[in-house]
């Protein structure tokens, strides 16, 4: 699977004990990161990931790319909901990109940890599905 990892900068630090809580788990995926987010896992969960811009600088958009031409199975976000981001045009677009083309999208540590489980059992079986339908 080719799994996005976001996190706003007040949610970095959750992002982060995240990637090194389900490291294992995580590794045998393909990951990608925006650019301080990636980083940040890469330097201290020791994951080795693809990363883009940073979000405001066109990171959001990049990965909205690889959802549009589906090439992205899930995304993890860690937003702040608390906090205005200059951003958040591309942050909706994204989110509203997830939801068009049907990708999980995990905003907070409690969904995120639902999905990882998920991918641990083997239950997402979503990409199959719509690949079904979409060849009738």
């Amino acid at each position: 699977m080719k799994i996005a990892l976001i996190a706003h900068d007040k949610k970095k630090d959750d992002i982060v004990k995240f990637a090194q809580s389900y490291k294992y788990s995580l590794e045998k995926h393909e990951l990608y990161a925006t650019g301080t987010t990636g980083l940040k896992i890469a330097e201290n969960a020791g994951l080795s990931l693809h990363r883009f811009q940073s979000g405001p600088l066109g990171g959001d958009q990049q990965i909205g790319s690889m959802v549009a031409d589906n090439n992205m199975d899930i995304i993890i976000f860690f937003r702040d909901p608390l906090t205005a981001q200059p951003h958040e045009p591309d942050i909706s677009a994204l989110m509203r990109l997830c939801d068009v083309y049907n990708i999980p999208l995990a905003t907070n540590m409690g969904s995120a940890e639902v999905f990882i489980h998920a991918l641990e059992r083997g239950d997402l079986k979503w990409r199959d599905i719509i690949h079904e339908r979409d060849e009738q």
